[in-house]
């Protein structure tokens, strides 16, 4: 059933069962002083201020403070710790990276700037501030401010006035106070907006092109996925959020380009957990007269080359773990892993057998398994990934759940897919992108069978990608990569909610 969301009192009954505060939390001696600023005639909103250097380049000049001491700076950022003493105020000032002391003392600025500070400035404004390079005796590098500009008051009390923000629920929901207050979290995010600069720089090099493909699709497809669905009130009929890009972009390989990728958020209508967020970002790689033996020399080649230039180094951390992501990686296929990492060979049972294992180890779906393909891909899932902490690609898929896969030229129930795991999880997915527009037909009509029989994550028949391939799709190699959890992995961190800079939240009610 569809809805037509077209009136302001139902979007006002959305809006407020999305558990974001609906009411301010302003601090009332905090209005006072914003008025008493006005009243004495400054406006505690200015338009502009030129901002000559950042905290980390006044910092360096700490290096020859001999020659810098009388050196006259000029920077803003947010005050931070406030401490008064008389005739002196200390304070912390920091911007994008960095902090610094800064310090206010009687008679170095006119004694009407000097009392506003004292009185009606706060820890969580914004200043700038005009000053000389100047070291205390305990050695501190701190600024001897000349003059300042009041540049933003701030009417919310910043929490926890000296220890950080440490709450990890309000970190996740306010994730400006988050990145107020912890450097560390701020480069997290630095880390992540050059690894998708590292990204693009790597493919553009080889000659792959850049394109965007639609968030509103007719169809959705590209996964096996439970979609978001939404309507268009003009159009008059029920669209989906994209569960991902690769229908599309095989269609720019059937319309002429040979090398393309999309940078995407996706969204996928499923559990949220450490490894997953309903709203994603991934990348997906699309070459011409290639296939999954190409795509996986891509992958090892782009992530081993992430992790060096932002790393440092091909070792990372996690938790108790090292990584070790240097070239070459481990290749095996889904068949011989099972037997290497749990004694496995399924080809040696009965599918009754089979499911009675299943059922042995608590492996969750091992009722609906019904083909040998099916178990492998179940016990593969149940028995084998948590194991593959080092880089490892699996290859060799049951056809039963690649329906966008090209059958295996040597092995019959097999298709020529790859996931590439690290730490557990999966990290990348390949194909031998399939281009027989008969088979694919076949295919689609298999998932649609599962869809109407109550699988949610079942694709959908999409004919005109079907007729696009009736065109002619070239031999294709493809992958489709987690930019969330490759952040994790170079980050060391666990959950993907630390990667993500606003991430779904229960409501808080």
């Amino acid at each position: 059933m569809s809805m037509d969301i077209n009136n302001t009192e139902l979007l006002d009954n959305v809006s407020q069962n999305t558990g974001i505060s609906d009411k301010r939390i302003f601090d009332n001696s905090k209005i006072a002083k914003l008025n008493s600023l006005r009243t004495k005639g400054f406006n505690p909103y200015p338009y502009k201020f030129e901002k000559s250097e950042d905290i980390c380049d006044i910092l360096k000049k700490f290096e020859d403070y001999g020659k810098n001491e009388s050196l006259t700076v000029r920077t803003a950022g947010r005050l931070y710790n406030i401490r008064k003493h008389g005739k002196m105020i200390f304070a912390d000032l920091g911007d994008q990276a960095a902090r610094i002391q800064i310090l206010f003392r009687k008679g170095d600025l006119l004694d009407e700037d000097f009392e506003i500070f004292k009185d009606l400035v706060d820890p969580g404004d914004i200043i700038g501030i005009q000053g000389k390079l100047f070291r205390t005796k305990r050695g501190e590098n701190s600024i001897k401010v000349s003059n300042f500009s009041l540049l933003s008051k701030s009417l919310c009390t910043l929490p926890e006035k000296f220890h950080g923000l440490k709450d990890v629920e309000i970190r996740y929901r306010k994730r400006y106070l988050d990145l107020i207050f912890n450097v560390e979290k701020r480069d997290i995010f630095v880390m992540r907006s050059k690894l998708i600069s590292e990204i693009r720089r790597f493919l553009t090099e080889k000659g792959f092109l850049e394109f965007e493909t639609p968030v509103l699709q007719t169809v959705y497809g590209g996964a096996n996925a439970r979609p978001f669905m939404t309507y268009h009130n003009f159009l008059g009929q029920n669209l989906f959020l994209r569960i991902a890009p690769e229908l599309y972009l095989k269609r720019l390989i059937v319309g002429g380009y040979e090398k393309v990728f999309e940078i995407c958020k996706n969204f996928r209508n499923e559990d949220i957990d450490t490894t997953h967020n309903p709203e994603f970002t991934m990348i997906e790689i699309y070459e011409a007269y290639s296939d999954y033996n190409d795509m996986m020399d891509i992958t090892e080649s782009l992530i081993s080359e992430l992790v060096l230039n932002l790393n440092g180094s091909y070792e990372i951390k996690m938790g108790d773990k090292t990584i070790n992501l240097c070239p070459p990686w481990k290749r095996i296929s889904m068949e011989e892993a099972l037997k290497e990492y749990s004694g496995l060979d399924i080809f040696v049972h009965s599918l009754e057998e089979l499911q009675k294992i299943a059922f042995e180890n608590r492996i969750e779906g091992y009722e609906k398994a019904k083909t040998y393909g099916e178990f492998l891909s179940l016990l593969f899932e149940g028995l084998v990934e948590d194991k593959l902490i080092n880089p490892t690609f699996i290859y060799d898929f049951p056809v039963e759940n690649s329906p966008l896969a090209k059958n295996h030229r040597e092995k019959a129930g097999f298709v020529e897919r790859f996931e590439l795991f690290v730490n557990g999880w999966e990290m990348a997915n390949g194909y031998s992108e399939l281009n027989d527009p008969l088979e694919q037909e076949i295919r689609f009509e298999e998932q649609d069978k599962k869809r109407k029989l109550g699988d949610l994550e079942a694709q959908k028949i999409d004919y005109d990608f079907i007729n696009a391939l009736g065109y002619g799709l070239p031999p294709t190699g493809g992958i489709g990569l987690g930019i969330d959890r490759l952040t994790m992995i170079l980050a060391g961190l666990e959950s993907i909610k630390e990667v993500i800079l606003f991430p779904q939240m229960k409501r808080e009610d």
